[in-house]
C-alpha cells in the first residue's frame, strides 16, 4: 500500500497548495478515510447513498460519554452511529474478509498528523533534523523520480521517533478497557471477577516519574529506542493481545505524509491549533494553515521554512 498511500497524500498536498486556507485536521481525516475505507470495503462516497463516515465520527465521539440512550445525546448517536456504519460494513463486506476493525483509525491518526505539524511549527530544531533525514532519502536515490520503497521507509529513525512523541502526547487512546476473567489481586486490593478495568495511558504517557518533563515535545527522548509494540513506558496503541491490528498502518501513513510535506511545502499558521482533551485530545476550532510549494519564496515571517 506504500505506493498509494504517497501517492493519495502528493494529489491532496498538491490542492491543498492551491488554497488559500486549508483545515487541517477535517482535510486529514477526509484524506485517510477515503483511502482506507476505498481500500479494505471498496467503499466510495460518491457511489454510496449514505454517508459511511459521518456514522464512524458519530460512533467515536460517543465512546466515552454518559449513557444516556434519548435523542440529542452523544450516547445516542453513537448507537445510532454503529448501528448505520455497522448495516453499511456488512453490506460492502459480502463475500470479502472483514477489516472494519481497522476503519476508526482515520479519526486518531488524523489528529496525531495534526498535533505533528503543529509541534514541528513550534520546534524549527526538529523541522531541520527531520527535513535533512528526508532530504537524505531523495539524494541516495538512483532515480530521484521513483516512490518510496520499503526499505526507505524503515530508515526513517528520526521520523519514528518524531511518531512516538506526537502519539505520546496526543494520547490517541485515552482509556483502555478489559474484563477480569478471574479474581485478580493487584496491590492488596481485589478486583472481582467480571468488574471492568480501565487503563488510562495518559497517566503513563505524561507522569514525571517516567518521561523526563513530560508535557515537552522531544523526539530525542526515543533516540536508540526500539518500539515494536506496547510496553509499561508506552501503549498509545494498546498492548497486549489487544494490540491494534492497524498499529504499522498508522505509521505508515504518518511517515509517507510526512516526508511529501517537508520534502515539497512549507505552511504557516493562520488560525486555532489550541487544544482540549474531552478526554481525547480536540482542536475545538481546528487548526488552519496555508502551505506553499517549497521552492516558492517565502514572503511572510510567519511562513515555516523547512531549511
Amino acid at each position: 500500500m506504500l505506493p498509494e498511500v504517497e501517492q493519495t497524500t502528493s494529489e491532496r498536498l498538491q490542492l491543498w497548495s492551491h488554497q488559500e486556507s486549508v483545515e487541517l485536521k477535517e482535510t486529514t481525516a477526509t484524506m485517510i478515510f477515503d483511502l482506507t475505507a476505498k481500500k479494505l470495503i471498496s467503499y466510495d462516497q460518491d457511489k454510496s447513498s449514505e454517508n459511511l463516515r459521518d456514522s464512524f465520527v458519530a460512533f467515536i465521539q460517543g465512546l466515552i460519554s454518559f449513557p444516556l440512550d434519548i435523542p440529542g445525546t452523544a450516547y445516542h448517536k453513537c448507537l445510532q452511529g454503529r448501528k448505520k456504519a455497522m448495516r453499511m460494513l456488512k453490506k460492502a463486506a459480502t463475500g470479502k474478509t472483514s477489516k472494519s476493525e481497522k476503519e476508526p483509525s482515520f479519526e486518531t491518526t488524523s489528529v496525531a498528523l495534526t498535533l505533528a505539524v503543529k509541534f514541528l511549527s513550534d520546534n524549527p530544531l526538529v523541522l531541520r533534523k527531520l527535513t535533512e533525514e528526508h532530504d537524505g532519502i531523495l539524494r541516495n536515490r538512483v532515480n530521484s523520480n521513483s516512490g518510496l520503497t520499503w526499505n526507505e521507509y524503515k530508515s526513517m529513525k528520526f521520523t519514528f521517533q518524531v511518531i512516538n512523541e506526537t502519539v505520546r502526547l496526543a494520547n490517541i487512546v485515552p482509556g483502555i478497557f478489559r474484563k477480569a476473567l478471574r479474581d485478580i489481586q493487584f496491590k492488596g486490593y481485589t478486583i472481582p471477577e467480571g468488574w471492568a478495568v480501565m487503563v488510562c495511558p495518559p497517566a503513563v504517557h505524561l507522569s514525571p516519574a517516567i518521561h523526563e518533563d513530560p508535557l515537552a515535545f522531544n523526539p530525542w527522548r526515543w533516540e536508540g529506542m526500539e518500539l515494536n509494540g506496547a510496553s509499561k513506558k508506552f501503549m498509545a496503541f494498546g498492548g497486549g493481545m489487544r494490540f491494534c491490528v492497524g498499529t504499522e498502518f498508522t505509521k505508515v501513513q504518518m511517515a509517507v505524509f510526512l516526508h511529501c510535506l517537508v520534502t515539497k511545502y512549507r505552511w504557516q499558521a493562520i488560525k486555532g491549533g489550541n487544544i482540549v482533551r474531552t478526554p481525547g485530545l480536540q482542536f475545538p476550532s481546528g487548526y488552519h494553515i496555508q502551505l506553499m510549494e517549497r521552492d516558492k519564496k517565502c514572503n511572510s515571517r510567519n511562513q515555516i521554512p523547512v531549511r
